[in-house]
């Protein structure tokens, strides 16, 4: 999974790293059974989805509990907030769940037609391993540097699966609450983690063999960035999550799907059919949680077009904002380790702002947020918002293009060391 935080702010480059505090752990579970009477709009937009974050000047740092009309409680802590699905959603979320058995998980493939990392890699038992590594060195070889940092943020990010199934496990309603629970949510996270979970294997194997980067800054980024966890501003809300990932299965497919067009391009062979398989994985996620939004639309279209809303008023954070090597800030005058990946992306052309704004767009034709009605109030700004968002987007992605341009031609160099290359430098205009 992967997508870059944008925030509008002044003018200021389009990808951002996110500092927001995490979510109190001790905060209530939601009583998913709950019938109680819906909220009136306003309110759901308050203490459920909400647009914006509460000052860390205005509340405690401890629980401060406020009804949500649940019997449970939105929890508020610095800049975050927690359990905030609405009496409303609750009855949506249970309502699906013959749904997601009959037709979420249609999305999942059966093990054994699934590829494994080995179908794709040189065979350790066979006679010429040796000869097949070198072969694949080869290809490797061809590989220039910023695209080597742009493949390894992309592994780094995979291997950090467990924030990404840890993160579905703190959802009210669509969590897995016993580790091996037969309902359709469980097992949906449960087969979607295992399917995901080959490509960081690939790729990291792949990595490995290739000689080309530093194994052990990697791994030490990659125990880092676990340890570090994710935090999107989900609030235990399914309805935010599946937007969230809704965004993000289709930003991992296009990424890995450029890295596959540029290793062809390269000469790496090898590269570029992992790299393909892996977006492909990755585009029939997209068309999972998709079609999960869907049904949130069709079922609660004022939650949904709120809960759609908010998430693009915070912004998509990628699922590596917390990631550090360790060095990486020392040796680069104090520089984001994300933010100088997350450059090198948008400049190889692997993920860019202008592939953020296209995602909006695609995702408000898909849940046809123009045809929606509503009788004023948030949800009609929300959705006002939302039909504009892209345009938004891309025009700062012409600021960022114009102000590189400029750079360039004024001469102007910005640089900075990759531990996970071997320290070689990378240019970021």
């Amino acid at each position: 999974m992967k997508s870059l935080l944008w925030k509008k702010n002044r003018g200021a480059p389009a990808i951002e790293a996110s500092n927001g505090a995490r979510a109190s752990t001790c905060a209530p579970s939601l009583a998913c059974k709950s019938r109680q009477k819906r909220p009136p709009i306003g309110h759901r937009l308050t203490a459920g989805v909400s647009a914006t974050s509460t000052p860390e000047a205005a509340v405690p740092t401890a629980q401060a509990a406020a009804p949500n009309g649940t019997g449970s409680a939105t929890i508020y802590i610095p800049s975050q907030k927690t359990h905030s699905l609405h009496a409303q959603g609750v009855e949506v979320i249970d309502s699906l769940q013959d749904w997601a058995e009959q037709r979420l998980l249609r999305f999942l493939k059966p093990v054994q037609s699934s590829w494994q990392p080995q179908d794709l890699l040189p065979e350790p038992s066979s006679p010429d391993f040796y000869d097949q590594v070198q072969e694949l060195r080869r290809g490797a070889q061809q590989l220039p540097n910023d695209y080597l940092v742009v493949l390894v943020g992309d592994m780094v990010t995979e291997e950090a699966l467990p924030s990404n199934m840890n993160l579905l496990n703190t959802l009210d309603c669509a969590k897995d609450e016993t580790g091996a629970s037969t309902s359709p949510w469980a097992r949906w996270t449960r087969q979607w983690t295992a399917e995901e979970n080959r490509h960081g294997d690939v790729l990291n194997k792949y990595l490995y063999l290739s000689g080309c980067v530093d194994m052990h800054s990697i791994e030490n980024t990659i125990q880092r960035l676990i340890g570090s966890g994710l935090d999107p501003k989900l609030e235990n809300n399914p309805y935010l999550c599946f937007v969230y990932t809704s965004f993000q299965e289709r930003a991992t497919k296009i990424s890995h799907g450029n890295t596959a067009r540029l290793a062809a391009y390269h000469g790496d062979t090898v590269l570029a059919k992992i790299c393909g398989l892996v977006a492909a994985d990755e585009a029939r996620h997209e068309a999972a949680y998709t079609n999960i939004v869907e049904q949130l639309f069709i079922r609660d279209p004022e939650g949904a077009v709120l809960a759609f809303y908010d998430m693009m008023k915070k912004g998509i954070v990628m699922p590596a904002h917390l990631v550090d090597d360790g060095k990486h800030a020392s040796n680069n005058g104090g520089a984001s380790l994300f933010l100088d990946y997350a450059t090198v992306a948008d400049s190889t052309g692997v993920y860019t702002t202008a592939d953020y704004a296209d995602i909006v767009d695609h995702l408000v034709s898909r849940w046809r947020v123009a045809d929606l009605r509503f009788p004023g109030g948030k949800a009609e700004e929300a959705q006002q918002f939302l039909c504009q968002h892209a345009d938004r987007v891309r025009r700062l992605a012409n600021i960022q293009a114009e102000r590189k341009l400029r750079d360039r031609k004024r001469g102007k160099a910005r640089i900075a060391s990759f531990g996970w290359v071997n320290g070689r430098q990378v240019s970021l205009i």
